[in-house]
């Protein structure tokens, strides 16, 4: 699995149920990373992409303790409910040998906090947007330069510094 995370200096993810700063050239990369792929995220996240709805082109699992949650349904994505990491993980085995799916290449974990905490450990790769501010976030993502320095982590990749809206920042993908 891979991870893809929009994170601040301090490695904030979020604030009050919402993306720190709103980023056109960063939701291009999610878009092309992330296209034809599988996410995983939680009932939060979804409901706080537009409309609530799943992203068109896309499978999305969704993962909520409410087992009468139902997510809403948008053209062209097709959305799967599951209550618990046990249940994720069969649906993710069952779309493997049902659609050829490769679970290392084909599946991205797309938050919130909680979501990337308990599949932070199954996660070979990290696309990462790096904002070159800090703002007052209630999320976090586990800090990958504290990783990386400590021989857990490896940087592999950095891009060229974006400029948007003001704010500047750079894709970097870290890998175990």
């Amino acid at each position: 699995m891979k991870a893809i995370v929009v994170v601040d200096k301090n490695w904030g993810i979020g604030r009050d149920g919402g993306l720190l700063v709103h980023l056109p050239g960063e939701l291009r990369y999610f878009k092309q990373n992330t296209l034809g792929k599988v996410l995983i995220m939680g009932r939060k996240t979804l409901e706080s992409l537009p409309g609530g709805k799943a992203l068109p082109g896309r499978t999305t699992i969704v993962l909520s303790g409410d087992e009468h949650y139902e997510p809403k349904q948008a053209e062209g994505a097709r959305t799967f409910l599951c209550t618990s990491f046990d249940e994720l993980m069969a649906t993710l085995l069952s779309l493997e040998f049902s659609e050829n799916l490769d679970l290392e290449k084909d599946v991205f974990v797309a938050g919130g906090e909680s979501v990337y905490r308990q599949f932070l450990p199954y996660c070979s790769e990290f696309f990462v947007t790096k904002i070159d501010a800090a703002f007052a976030a209630d999320k976090h993502f586990e800090d990958l330069d504290r990783l990386a320095a400590g021989g857990l982590m490896k940087l592999t990749y950095e891009s060229e510094t974006q400029e948007e809206n003001g704010y500047t920042y750079r894709f970097l993908k870290y890998s175990r």
